[in-house]
């Protein structure tokens, strides 16, 4: 197991989380100096907030622990590729660094859709891979989604 995937195990972790608490699986972590600083889950259904999503929490957890608005030198991890929120949010906070697992071909802003985060416009890019885990992110999501259709 590379280290890309180990920390993507440990969003997937969070992911599970969210699962639990039905909210939409996805998971999170940023990592400094090769460890974790931040960690977080969707939490949109329980805070009643659109803006809950997880790499928001995380970006928010990350800033207060390093004491910077600026995240340099920091990575983040997501289970699913980031939508415009949330890459506009990865973008502003200057993260060098995202790994996101499943491709997201409705909403995805990293790449799939649209390209925020690395649109020369803006006065940040940061590195981008997507892919890693891909299986088993998209496959939490699948069942989280035919779950719900099923109760429904």
């Amino acid at each position: 197991m590379t280290v890309h995937e180990n920390f993507m195990k440990q969003a997937l972790r969070e992911a599970e989380k969210a699962y639990e608490n039905k909210e939409i699986p996805i998971g999170c972590v940023i990592v400094y100096q090769n460890r974790i600083i931040a960690k977080a889950h969707n939490r949109v259904e329980t805070l009643k907030d659109p803006t809950a999503h997880c790499e928001i929490l995380a970006i928010t957890s990350a800033s207060d622990f390093l004491d910077s608005k600026i995240l340099k030198g920091c990575s983040l991890y997501v289970t699913l590729e980031p939508c415009a929120m949330c890459a506009g949010a990865i973008v502003l906070s200057k993260i060098d660094n995202l790994y996101f697992g499943a491709f997201d071909l409705k909403s995805g802003a990293c790449g799939s859709v649209i390209n925020i985060s690395n649109n020369k416009s803006l006065n940040h890019r940061c590195k981008v891979f997507g892919g890693i885990l891909d299986f088993e992110c998209g496959s939490m999501l699948k069942s989280f989604f035919e779950t719900k259709r099923s109760a429904n």
